[in-house]
């Protein structure tokens, strides 16, 4: 039994620290300081801010605090363009400026792939920043909310609670939602469109629905932008009533023509996930369209984009994503290529014109439809996508059936590939693989699985998230 005395902690939960200098970023968007030696994880602050901190929780290795109040500011700070800066989760560091917010996310990937993974990396690329810091985003899904979230200043003018809204939870907030004035994150004419249902909805006293009591009409509002200029709306419903439906839909087809498609789900569960529900096409195409150029340069590429399709949230920054991948994977013609996680076959598509064949694998039966019918689009024959959980699908039958591929590229969600997943690409043994990754410490832990026959030859990040600790990082890995 170990006998040695416990490390003793001089400070207790709700302590005011004073005059902290905020050293760096951190993991998930917090700051890292230092007070005689031990480190204090600091939600709020900017690197270069002399702040006072108020401590939340005491560990023998760190401590975690929020800032109480800062006494002076870094240079690296600027004015936050949002109004709902400081309510709004979603843009938590539009007051640090562009060039350091990209700086703090090209070492996240390095600290996330030598820390967590111990692996040896060559000089990593320079980030690519995104082309756009605003109006990035091609779908925001908005809540409606029949007792919307005030803020202290409503509360100081006298307001009570009770008013409609229509907007974001707040963070970690499930309950409660703050209505959006202006949002900067997607392009005309989303606002509008949101400002319209809403001032629609309180006019014809159609109910907002209440997230505690589980009543009411209106659920969400999704709308998805498109870089041909066509727009899609999606109304979620708890019930049948075109009465009210209707009215909104009719409203936004006379006021709006860049809406080319409209949908609306019925859903009368406890949560708003409408993956296993008919999707209604109320007037219009049931998809709109994407455009991106080929690799190469000869022509464009298009990819029709449903209700439920997944299609990469920052198009513009999503062509660069997959020129990098394309470049990585070094294809010359005759390569057998492996697409996993290809949601709606946009890689596959994307690079299918310099492969001998290229095989589509993902989870969702409804993408890989959508993957196909993308295919057809672009006249491509030599695509064949298969849907299966990846760790089921991908095994020894399927790769004496359909060939060992030479190059695989992979683009996993957030919680990375399955060990599982991993040991099957090593026994594949390709010659490169090239992982596209939205999360790096996941993508590190799996490096490090595939380091027993591959090394790192190339790092890439990719800015798809301005104002936001997210950043997407493209590895590749050639076989030892």
């Amino acid at each position: 039994m170990d006998e040695s005395p416990r490390k003793s902690i001089p400070y207790k939960k709700g302590d005011l620290l004073t005059g902290i200098t905020v050293e760096t970023m951190a993991a998930e968007g917090k700051c890292l300081a230092r007070l005689n030696g031990q480190v204090i994880f600091i939600a709020g602050g900017a690197p270069g801010d002399v702040v006072d901190i108020e401590l939340t929780k005491i560990k023998s290795a760190f401590l975690e605090g929020r800032v109480a109040r800062i006494t002076r500011l870094s240079p690296n700070r600027r004015e936050p363009f949002c109004k709902h800066f400081g309510t709004c989760g979603g843009c938590s560091w539009q007051d640090i400026n562009y060039p350091t917010q990209l700086q703090y996310k090209h070492q996240q990937v390095i600290d996330n792939l030598e820390r967590l993974g111990g692996l040896v990396l060559p000089v990593v690329n320079p980030i690519l920043g995104s082309v756009e810091e605003k109006f990035y985003r091609n779908k925001l899904d908005f809540t409606f909310s029949a007792n919307r979230w005030l803020t202290k200043e409503e509360f100081a003018d006298g307001r009570t609670f009770g008013d409609p809204g229509l907007g974001y939870h707040l963070p970690r907030m499930y309950d409660k939602v703050f209505d959006v004035a202006e949002c900067f994150l997607q392009p005309d004419p989303s606002n509008a469109i949101r400002l319209q249902v809403k001032a629609v909805a309180v006019r014809e006293n159609i109910p907002f629905f209440d997230l505690r009591k589980q009543i009411g009409f209106l659920r969400t509002l999704t709308i998805r932008t498109a870089n041909t200029g066509e727009v899609m709306i999606i109304l979620q419903v708890t019930y049948d009533k075109m009465e009210w439906t209707g009215k909104i839909l009719e409203a936004l087809a006379q006021q709006f023509p860049q809406i080319t498609s409209f949908f609306y789900v019925i859903n009368g569960k406890r949560n708003d996930t409408f993956a296993d529900l008919d999707m209604i096409c109320w007037r219009g195409n049931p998809y709109i369209t994407e455009r991106m150029n080929k690799p190469g340069g000869n022509g464009t590429l298009e990819f029709r984009v449903g209700p439920k399709s997944f299609y990469q949230t920052n198009s513009q920054q999503a062509e660069r994503l997959y020129r990098v991948a394309w470049e990585m994977a070094d294809l010359r013609g005759e390569e057998h290529v492996y697409d996993l996680y290809t949601g709606t076959g946009t890689i596959a598509n994307y690079v299918a014109a310099h492969a001998r064949e290229v095989i589509g694998l993902e989870y969702v039966e409804a993408a890989i439809e959508d993957a196909k019918i993308n295919s057809q689009l672009n006249a491509i024959t030599n695509t064949k996508f298969f849907a299966g959980d990846m760790k089921d699908l991908l095994d020894g039958a399927f790769l004496e059936t359909h060939g060992h591929p030479d190059v695989v590229i992979t683009d996993p969600p957030r919680a990375g590939m399955h060990e599982e997943v991993c040991r099957v690409l090593l026994s594949a043994a390709p010659e490169r693989i090239v992982y596209v990754s939205c999360n790096s410490a996941t993508q590190a832990r799996d490096l490090k699985i595939l380091s027993e026959k591959y090394t790192i030859t190339a790092v890439q990040p990719v800015d798809m998230f301005p104002q936001t600790v997210h950043v997407e990082n493209v590895v590749r890995l050639d076989k030892k």
